[in-house]
């Protein structure tokens, strides 16, 4: 292996110079470990195997460090638990489960976690596959959104990652753009989900390690049950978050806004996203119809409404872009081969009509359809419109506003003072019921 003396980055043996300093490589047994460490950790041998480096992160949690793995000859990330942390005995079962999970996972988009073992002074070590790229936050602060070829295959990869996790009862539960981590290639990016550390496992037996009514996660990205700290939470929670990062990545915006957690946390109770599209700076990026739709799919409120898998979201997304095949062929694709298929669809698509939208009663209740009222049919386009031809007259019947409850059709064959008297009664018990639930 090779190291750069003046930061100390490690590189295969194949390289020659150091991206980030311009600067030519050495073997590292010519560039001896150093840095800024209170604790004193660089350029020790962790459990007779790992030689610290550098500091590379400094969390909440605990300090990250580029160590070499003497025995594999090989890069590692190397955690260590702050002291006050390692004290806390739910935050070290969560640590430990990082493992855990890992251990029970193959997709080559989930970071690979090696190894855990407590310290020789007290606290705990994860030692996981080291990464070269850039957290998707990164990324975003730096672009402020992403082409729609590098959203498809980011997605894609995501999925093939998260339908696995999913299958086998483990809900993420933590996802957003901090732990996606873009491991740059000649083909794009190379996505890797981080930190299973707050995974739910849904199995039978699993130990619970949350208490019933609390929240963990991150608000922009969390979705109403995990808000509300329901213990109903299964996959659909992860296609929530993974549907918000996809709105961010695509407007630069994210959906929900607020300036603390819980004023986020009451829009995404109470409100509706704008449809992507409908954002300034989204003309930029030409979002069609069906990707609105997509999105905002993932996004609905009620469990049951939403998008089923991350991989049907994924599906969605490139299939609104006018791709053929599905995640499991666009993860594998290039960025330049996706991005050439979407520039030749994307200008026919952008003329068809975009999604209408959301209303809040909406925002309330998820969908009026589910709930039997009526709702009235999607406008047609100006040039289908022109090519239907005038319909004769018909009498005009007076209907309910759409916020009011359909009457049953033996009403309806009243006198028409007792029906208009109906309607109105109607009316008025629907809207003094929304008023006495939005109190």
């Amino acid at each position: 292996m090779r190291a750069c003396r003046v930061c100390g980055r490690l590189y295969p043996d194949d390289a020659g110079f150091c991206p980030a300093d311009g600067q030519a490589l050495h073997s590292i047994t010519q560039v001896p470990a150093s840095g800024d460490d209170d604790a004193g950790r660089i350029g020790q041998v962790l459990f007779e195997r790992y030689e610290l480096r550098r500091v590379v992160a400094d969390g909440g949690t605990g300090r990250v460090y580029e160590a070499i793995d003497l025995r594999e000859r090989r890069q590692v990330a190397l955690k260590v638990l702050h002291a006050e942390v390692a004290n806390d005995e739910v935050a070290v079962e969560r640590f430990k489960r990082e493992f855990e999970v890992s251990a029970q996972l193959s997709s080559v988009h989930i970071v690979d976690v090696l190894d855990f073992r407590p310290t020789p002074e007290g606290s705990f070590a994860l030692i996981m596959e080291f990464l070269h790229g850039e957290e998707l936050r990164s990324a975003l602060k730096r672009e402020r959104y992403l082409t729609p070829e590098r959203v498809v295959r980011l997605l894609s990869q995501v999925a093939l990652g998260l339908d696995e996790a999913h299958a086998k009862n483990l809900v993420h539960r933590d996802l957003k753009p901090e732990n996606l981590f873009l491991c740059q290639t000649h083909d794009g990016d190379r996505v890797k989900v981080l930190d299973f550390g707050s995974a739910r496992d849904n199995t039978t037996t699993a130990k619970k390690l949350t208490v019933m009514g609390t929240t963990i996660g991150s608000p922009y990205y969390m979705p109403p049950e995990q808000a509300q700290g329901l213990d109903s939470l299964d996959r659909r929670a992860d296609v929530w978050a993974l549907g918000a990062i996809a709105y961010e990545c695509l407007t630069g915006e994210v959906p929900f806004k607020g300036v603390n957690g819980p004023s986020i946390l009451l829009e995404i109770l109470t409100k509706e996203p704008l449809p992507p599209s409908q954002l300034a700076d989204s003309a930029k990026a030409e979002i069609p119809s069906g990707v609105d739709a997509a999105v905002l799919r993932a996004l609905k409120k009620p469990v049951g409404l939403r998008t089923a898998s991350a991989g049907q979201l994924a599906d969605d997304v490139g299939h609104g872009y006018g791709l053929e095949g599905d995640h499991q062929r666009w993860a594998l694709a290039t960025e330049q081969e996706l991005g050439q298929t979407i520039a030749a669809h994307l200008s026919a698509l952008m003329d068809a009509s975009t999604a209408p939208r959301a209303t809040a009663t909406d925002a309330f209740f998820g969908e009026r359809e589910g709930l039997g009222i009526s709702v009235p049919p999607p406008s047609s386009t100006s040039a289908e419109a022109a090519a239907i031809p005038p319909a004769p007259p018909m009498p005009v019947l007076i209907e309910p506003p759409v916020s009011s409850m359909r009457l049953p059709a033996s009403m309806l064959n009243r006198p028409a003072w007792i029906t208009t008297l109906l309607v109105a009664a109607t009316a008025l018990l629907a809207g003094v019921l929304l008023a006495l639930l939005f109190i």
